[in-house]
């Protein structure tokens, strides 16, 4: 096989490359600095109290919002599309789980984690046993938690991520994100974006002959 034979970036000097590389620099530089400003916006933004009490199911029974916290003050909610008539999750929010590497951190600095999905609980424990992932993870079946949260709206389920705040016995909702916006939490886009090929998905700019399939297909 050539080089002719299939795609690639041009072929240049180290000169040629320093300089390309030196001009996207200014312009990693530019979207740090912009993430910094958006994620300082984020940390200002108002939470609304919650009145509804929710409950769902786990493999230790049932358990409130608030038990979810485990007395922590945070609580980060990953919507894991799992449809009630499902048998499998989706491979999207699988493949998102499989990502995910040690979270110990985020109970060091008072906020938990769970998976919620509105499957069976029986469902989820089962998927969770096949996938070997130890992460808690909930059914909202018997609650309008997704529909309150919009991951369960008209034509299906979808996923998202949504974030919850304690003071005492009051809980507060404090952001919620879908679709592409929970895909900056995930270590492999970033390290796709870091090559040549991008994530290889067909609504990305890249250059002509460039391998691209549809992002969900």
């Amino acid at each position: 096989m050539t080089i002719q034979d299939f795609a690639h970036p041009p072929i240049v000097t180290k000169e040629e490359w320093l300089a390309a590389r030196e001009r996207l620099l200014i312009h990693e530089k530019e979207a740090t600095k912009h993430l910094d400003r958006v994620h300082a916006e984020r940390r200002r933004l108002p939470m609304v109290k919650l009145d509804k009490v929710y409950t769902f199911t786990g493999p230790d029974g049932k358990r409130t919002l608030g038990d979810l916290f485990e007395g922590r003050h945070q609580l980060i909610v990953y919507h894991f599309m799992f449809d009630p008539n499902w048998d499998n999750g989706c491979i999207g929010c699988t493949g998102f789980v499989n990502d995910l590497g040690d979270l110990s951190e985020l109970a060091a600095r008072d906020t938990a984690f769970v998976l919620i999905s509105r499957a069976s609980s029986d469902k989820l424990q089962a998927y969770q046993t096949k996938m070997g992932w130890k992460l808690p993870w909930y059914s909202s079946f018997h609650s309008d938690f997704n529909q309150d949260f919009q991951v369960t709206v008209e034509g299906g389920e979808r996923h998202g991520l949504s974030v919850f705040f304690r003071m005492g016995e009051e809980l507060f909702h404090t952001y919620s994100t879908y679709n592409r916006g929970c895909e900056s939490l995930s270590d492999v886009y970033r390290l796709l974006d870091m090559t040549s090929y991008g994530r290889q998905e067909d609504w990305e700019d890249s250059p002509a002959g460039w391998p691209q399939r549809p992002t969900y297909g």
